[in-house]
């Protein structure tokens, strides 16, 4: 293959394809090729447990982390939010898309349904989503449903649930609009770290050649640095895809105001606090941010949610 063209990993779903080629328009928009691989994953392979029952760390991202290190692709497009908050030393984040709407919101193919609609069933495979609904709505029933968002509709489609708790971006990525029944504010249902954004990871010897058509092409700035935030955040709090903790950096008048807690399984305890500062400061405000979160009682709800979940 032609070495100036630049070979992006991704996972095989339509929702993973759709970030894929996303970052491979805007790499064209500069005037370079690219070519898309498509590599299977863990997550990706076992879809009748739970994320939470089979380990969490690198479930979406690390056959496409060995591929990088075997240099057989260049980067690997991730959603932001999959990808653990401690990689490998011989990889880093090279770029984050422009963040989309971050919200999470409640989606249905019935008509009238929300969150305080009676008997409600919602499909999420997420530990957070499920804990605040607890903490929130202990009426709702839950339900574990996993599988790409064609899969989940389906199921959602044979009765399993009423309705799914999803992120908007890919709802809005797959067109799937019109069945968003409510979008969730997020001073209450706060997002997952990196919601809304499309990692491009890479390894620390790519050709610097690459990396600035990349970094140049892709990045969006202002998101980079919330985003710098929030994973200093999640490194600090030791926190996986598994872990109920949530994070949302957002830049006002020229700071970084980062929003964060942590959630108990069973929804009884939150901790929710607010770390500002200089843009400058981005990554220090989301580790002053999680150390406070520990300090004030997230360090016990951690360690009980470790003790109950696989791969801790």
């Amino acid at each position: 293959m032609d070495a100036s063209i630049i070979k992006i990993g991704t996972r095989g779903s339509k929702l993973a394809l759709w970030q894929a080629n996303h970052v491979a328009s805007l790499i064209h928009k500069q005037g370079y090729k690219t070519h898309i691989e498509i590599i299977e994953t863990k997550g990706d392979k076992i879809l009748d447990k739970a994320i939470a029952k089979i380990g969490s760390k690198g479930i979406f991202t690390q056959e496409l982390e060995e591929q990088l290190l075997n240099q057989n692709i260049d980067i690997a497009v991730h959603s932001a939010k999959d990808l653990q908050s401690e990689l490998p030393v011989e990889l880093e984040i090279i770029a984050f898309t422009e963040r989309e709407i971050v919200n999470d919101v409640l989606v249905s193919a019935k008509k009238g349904i929300s969150l305080t609609s009676p008997n409600l069933v919602i499909g999420t495979s997420s530990t957070r989503r499920v804990a605040m609904l607890k903490h929130y709505y202990p009426n709702i029933k839950t339900v574990d449903i996993r599988g790409n968002l064609q899969t989940r509709f389906r199921k959602m489609d044979e009765g399993l649930c009423d309705a799914l708790l999803l992120a908007f971006a890919g709802v809005h990525r797959m067109e799937y609009d019109e069945f968003v029944a409510e979008k969730l504010p997020v001073d209450i249902f706060t997002p997952a770290v990196g919601q809304g954004s499309v990692a491009v990871e890479a390894a620390v010897d790519l050709s610097e050649e690459k990396r600035s058509i990349v970094k140049k092409a892709v990045n969006h700035m202002d998101t980079e640095i919330c985003l710098k935030a929030e994973r200093a955040f999640l490194k600090t709090l030791q926190g996986g895809c598994s872990i109920p903790v949530f994070g949302l950096a957002t830049i006002k008048s020229s700071q970084v105001q980062m929003d964060g807690g942590i959630i108990s399984l069973d929804g009884k305890k939150v901790i929710k606090l607010i770390e500002k500062g200089p843009l400058t400061d981005a990554e220090s405000i989301g580790q002053k941010l999680a150390l406070k979160v520990l300090e004030t009682g997230g360090a016990e709800i951690l360690k009980d949610i470790k003790s109950k979940l696989v791969g801790y």
